[in-house]
């Protein structure tokens, strides 16, 4: 059988993605306690406060320099995809919309023509740890995409289907599905001009807890021209169709067969990014992605005379009262909010190895 793992490459801070992905960044923080501000309770002596990503005592400030995480910055020509694992984030953007989502919930953002935003980590509880960990995930749009109106959407953690299965041993493996159908298993849709919003795309993104000595079949993408990577990320050893990956690392491997993934002696946990490739020209500068330098250049003068709406906030970090819930009060005024607890699951099936 040939081998399908094609190519493997290191994590390292962002992991590297291939198209229609242009980023994807692992955040693990093992916050303490919150203050009245709901930053650390915690000296911040030492730092490089507005620059901070060396952890120290466990975690990083980043941009920000009360509350951590990213005050006010601009994106154009991309979707952002955060997936909040644990620990909360506090959104707010140019076009008046806030937000308060974690424990499972992910934002999926098209900043489009343009849109400025703040992703703050406020550390809710005064007496007992604030752990965030989340993915953000950078989602190329194609040119006739690039200026559509800014837009997100929430899905909320009781929205998004886990398959739990479990394997001739018992052992069990659950999939959490952000993005793209799963044997039936359908999550709520992305926003409207997504890449990912389009039928043809394939576009998947799935995050994977296997236990100790599980085996799940990884089923093959529909595209033939689809390209899959796994992140490897967690656990002492995953086997990916006969090929052993002992380190963490990102696999691009072949999704045109089904592919049996074994997990190690320990817990294992992967995320899978998956989608046809764009196929456009990719121009970068900071946080704006267009086609071509002229594009970039307009980015960089319409930023600097519109501010894309200007910022409506009395901070650059605004976070929101320590007792507001989960919630999205969207730019047309529409308010979601989100339930407290997850709905139950049923028992999982059991399913073939191989």
């Amino acid at each position: 059988m040939e081998d399908p793992v094609l190519e493997t490459m290191p994590l390292g801070f962002p992991w590297v993605t291939v198209d229609p992905f242009l980023f994807c960044v692992h955040h693990d923080d093992a916050y303490p306690e919150g203050n009245e501000h709901l930053g650390p309770k915690a000296s911040l002596a030492g730092r490089n406060l507005g620059m901070d990503f060396e952890v120290k005592d466990g975690f990083r400030m980043y941009h920000g320099e009360v509350v951590p995480g990213f005050p006010q910055h601009p994106h154009r020509g991309f979707e952002t995809v955060t997936i909040a694992r644990r620990g909360f984030i506090d959104h707010s953007d140019s076009l008046g919309a806030k937000a308060r989502f974690g424990g499972g919930d992910v934002q999926w953002l098209t900043a489009g023509g343009g849109i400025v935003h703040s992703e703050m980590f406020p550390l809710l509880k005064p007496d007992a740890p604030n752990p965030v960990e989340l993915f953000q995930i950078w989602l190329n749009l194609p040119a006739e995409d690039k200026m559509v109106a800014p837009h997100f959407s929430m899905l909320w953690n009781h929205l998004i289907p886990r398959v739990r299965t479990v394997d001739d041993a018992g052992r069990a493996t659950e999939i959490t599905v952000v993005a793209g159908a799963l044997e039936g298993h359908v999550p709520p849709a992305p926003p409207p001009r997504s890449w990912a919003s389009r039928k043809d795309t394939d576009l998947a993104i799935w995050s994977i807890r296997m236990e100790a000595g599980a085996k799940r079949l990884l089923p093959k993408a529909a595209g033939e021209e689809t390209l899959r990577t796994l992140y490897f990320f967690k656990g002492p050893g995953l086997t990916v169709g006969g090929h052993a990956l002992a380190a963490h690392c990102a696999a691009v491997v072949r999704c045109d067969e089904d592919v049996l993934l074994e997990a190690g002696d320990g817990e294992v946990e992967v995320l899978m990014l998956q989608g046809r490739p764009i196929k456009q020209p990719v121009v970068q500068h900071g946080p704006f992605v267009m086609n071509s330098r002229q594009e970039i250049e307009r980015a960089v003068r319409d930023y600097r005379a519109t501010r894309f709406g200007g910022w409506p906030f009395d901070r650059d970090d605004p976070v929101h009262p320590r007792e507001e819930g989960r919630f999205a009060h969207h730019a047309d005024g529409t308010v979601e909010r989100a339930p407290p607890r997850p709905r139950r699951r049923p028992a999982p099936p059991r399913l073939p190895t191989s």
